[in-house]
């Protein structure tokens, strides 16, 4: 053989096994580190690399840069081999037809993640899976670049792909560790903003695309890749905000939640424009929200959605902000500016149910491996969705992790839970043979309780000072009861029962309230059963239920001044309040999230009569002890009239800690009533502090001159009385006077 053609057939040695090479050739090898990289051998280091479309492959020198050797083809198009002079860090000088590329080998790096790691991802305890799984920019044997980790336990192979490697699947196949069932591969050279996915070759044999469920950042729909993000940290200044959340979140102080939907809130240039940024948010959400004097803004869900549709409520990642917005630290940047200008957050979050889109969580590595398998467990037939198999170790720890990241990474001050009903109960809107027993027979759901009651009490380790709230709709007991006495462990619960009462309440023609009575008296029979906010939610104003002022009925006068006297009634009844968007202006037309608010309605003086009564609800709430000190003690609140259902009158009185009343007085008929008697439990000056039916709200001005004088004449149960005006279809609120 001469020279030229041993230098050109390549090394027996360094072939591979026919059904070795095919399986690289054909992406569907399962473990490249065994056959790629640097290997020993009897003649001395040995280095594969495939990278199918190359044109020839150099290997220099990490540390200088010279040259050590050219790799030679192999028997496929895109493998290439040669003996190393010595084994020492290298660097790979591809030759590409569009040009040269330097980059090292990424099966040229050890493991990568710790085993401590892999038991607590197993083990379902892992509570920071943000900086653990998904994209992690970080620096490995001192070169820059990308680690990225994923859970599918059951693929029979898992690459990385994007622009990076021209989404060839076969290019960044990762390295499974054993036996937590998590792939991870080191790509250098590689940095935040890169869009990525994992091609997956599942359990079946089926080769999809799939986003990180762990992304930290992701495109902006309708592009559904995940993003490398930019995880530096981020510079906070809400220290003191931070220090004192606990004391704000306590059931003895006010708590008013204005709720957004952030892509229909405000858009630039009315209702087909561009969304806002989280940097335009914070400079103008907070200013208003905090003119109109609520102390929280509640997000619908932030986490990235595919359906817009869905306002959030079907996400498939939990752990990054949608990027419809703005990039992960400029959600940072608006909870850092509500902090600092003393405004708490509250997220959406939902641990429920996910949705069915082909390169989320549905069946990921081929199996049910996010959701129960059996669709009687595992598939939501009102919402078409997977639901969480909270029971799994793995899920369990996924969406703990989730939690913790939005309350530890981004200082988010509270979650609102949502759908719990959905999880508590496996016959949830299910018919009788449609759902399976749990393993006593019962129809709760044990793997989902323990979730809850695990996430009620990590958060109260992890999170200081910051709470969670429940969207539960049934009886269940003890839901904001502590987990050590058998309760749920939630901070507040969501008083849907209030809620459809009064509604059905204010929505009755006056002349027929009285047969109706006891919606507006019913709730407070079980007020203090729970920790309530009182919600007028998203839910109300959608799905052909009309916008809030719409509920009310007679004419236009009536139904602004039902309006009123039902927001009166809400902020001085015991519970934490929370009004979702548009509600405050009194807008007509139903909510649609595909549209901004109609905000030039508060150009009209009815309008902007509603938006002033608000802001001085709001004010008075927290100016107000009596208004919000006692919300979860009977001795808080205290009937006056509850059974005058002939006139639709209500009266109760509220008190402070220190025991300072407040009187609130609802007429709800169109009719004034004079010389209304009514005790109350101290004689001389009280104060009508406020009056909804003012004509600087709308009304027509009817009232009692801004104060009464009480005598010394028991009644209803009270050491005192007092003769009093109500204004039509209004509450007035009244205080003794102070001391001369």
């Amino acid at each position: 053989m001469s020279d030229l053609t041993a230098r050109l057939v390549p090394d027996p040695s360094l072939w591979l096994p026919e059904e070795e090479a095919d399986a690289l050739a054909c992406g569907t090898h399962g473990n490249p580190f065994s056959v790629l990289g640097v290997h020993e051998s009897v003649d001395g280091p040995l280095l594969r690399v495939f990278l199918p479309g190359a044109l020839g492959v150099d290997v220099l020198d990490r540390q200088d840069g010279s040259f050590r050797c050219c790799l030679t083809g192999m028997q496929i198009p895109g493998l290439f081999a040669g003996r190393l002079p010595y084994a020492a860090p290298y660097t790979l000088r591809i030759r590409w037809p569009s040009g040269e590329q330097l980059t090292e080998d990424p099966y040229g790096f050890g493991l990568l993640l710790g085993e401590m790691d892999l038991y607590l991802i197993g083990e379902g305890t892992h509570r920071r899976l943000g900086q653990c799984l998904g994209a992690q920019p970080m620096e490995v044997d001192g070169v820059e670049g990308v680690r990225f980790a994923v859970w599918a336990p059951n693929a029979r192979r898992v690459s990385v792909v994007g622009n990076f490697n021209s989404w060839d699947g076969r290019r960044h196949v990762m390295r499974l560790r054993h036996p937590s069932g998590v792939w991870e591969l080191f790509v250098p050279r590689l940095w935040p903003g890169e869009s990525y996915k994992y091609e997956i070759l599942d359990a079946q044999g089926a080769l999809g695309l799939r986003a990180d469920p762990v992304a930290l950042s992701t495109e902006t729909p309708p592009n559904t890749a995940s993003v490398v993000a930019d995880t530096r940290p981020f510079t906070w200044h809400d220290e003191e905000w931070l220090a004192h959340r606990g004391e704000r979140h306590a059931p003895n102080r006010p708590i008013s939640i204005y709720e957004v939907h952030a892509a229909s809130w405000r858009k630039h240039g009315g209702d087909n424009g561009e969304l806002y940024s989280w940097r335009e948010m914070a400079e103008h959400l907070i200013p208003y929200v905090l003119e109109m004097g609520f102390t929280h803004v509640e997000l619908l869900p932030i986490m990235e959605h595919p359906f817009g549709g869905s306002w959030g409520y079907q996400p498939l990642s939990q752990f990054a902000p949608s990027g419809r917005f703005g990039t992960p630290a400029d959600f940072a940047y608006f909870v850092d500016q509500c902090h600092r200008a003393g405004l708490g957050v509250i997220l959406d979050w939902v641990p429920a149910h996910f949705p069915t889109d082909p390169h989320g969580l549905a069946r990921f590595d081929g199996t049910a491996l996010y959701e129960y398998e059996h669709p009687f467990e595992g598939f939501h037939q009102d919402w078409d969705t997977f639901i969480y198999n909270w029971g799994r170790r793995e899920v369990h720890g996924f969406l703990l992790a989730s939690a913790l990241h939005w309350l530890r990474h981004f200082h988010v001050d509270a979650l609102r839970v949502d759908a719990v009903a959905s999880m508590l109960y496996r016959n949830y809107s299910r018919n009788e043979g449609e759902w399976i027993p749990n393993k006593h027979g019962g129809h709760e759901n044990l793997e989902a309780i323990d979730f809850l009651r695990h996430l009620n009490d990590v958060v109260g380790e992890e999170a200081p000072g910051a709470v969670v709230i429940a969207e539960e709709s049934t009886a269940w007991p003890g839901v904001t009861q502590p987990t050590a006495k058998g309760g749920l462990g939630f901070a507040y619960k969501w008083n849907m029962g209030w809620m459809h009462d009064t509604l059905s309440y204010i929505g009755e023609d006056p002349i027929h309230r009285r047969y109706h009575h006891h919606n507006m008296t019913f709730p407070m029979v079980y007020a203090f059963s729970e920790r309530y906010v009182l919600p007028i939610s998203h839910d109300e104003v959608v799905h052909g239920k009309g916008s809030l002022i719409g509920k009310m009925p007679g004419d236009e006068w009536q139904q602004f001044a039902n309006l009123r006297a039902y927001l009166a009634t809400m902020w001085t009844q015991p519970g934490k309040k929370l009004l979702f968007m548009g509600c405050e202006i009194g807008q007509w037309r139903e909510w649609s999230h595909d549209r901004e608010l109609d905000w030039f309605l508060l150009g009209e003086p009815r309008h902007s009569g509603v938006h002033r009564l608000l802001t001085d609800l709001n004010h008075l709430y927290i100016a107000q002890p009596a208004l919000h000190e006692c919300d979860f003690d009977p001795h808080g609140f205290t009937w006056v009239v509850s059974n005058d259902d002939t006139n639709s009158v209500f009266a109760w009185l509220r008190w402070s800690a220190t025991g300072a009343p407040l009187l609130v007085v609802a007429n709800m008929t169109p009719i004034p009533r004079e010389g209304y008697h009514l005790g109350v439990p101290r004689p001389g000056r009280w104060e009508e502090i406020l009056n909804s039916d003012a004509e600087c709200y709308g009304g027509s001005n009817l009232g009692n001159m801004g104060q009464l004088e009480a005598e010394d004449a028991p009644l209803h149960g009270q050491t005192a009385s007092l003769s009093m005006t109500l204004p039509p279809l209004a509450v007035v609120i009244l205080k003794p006077a102070e001391p001369a």
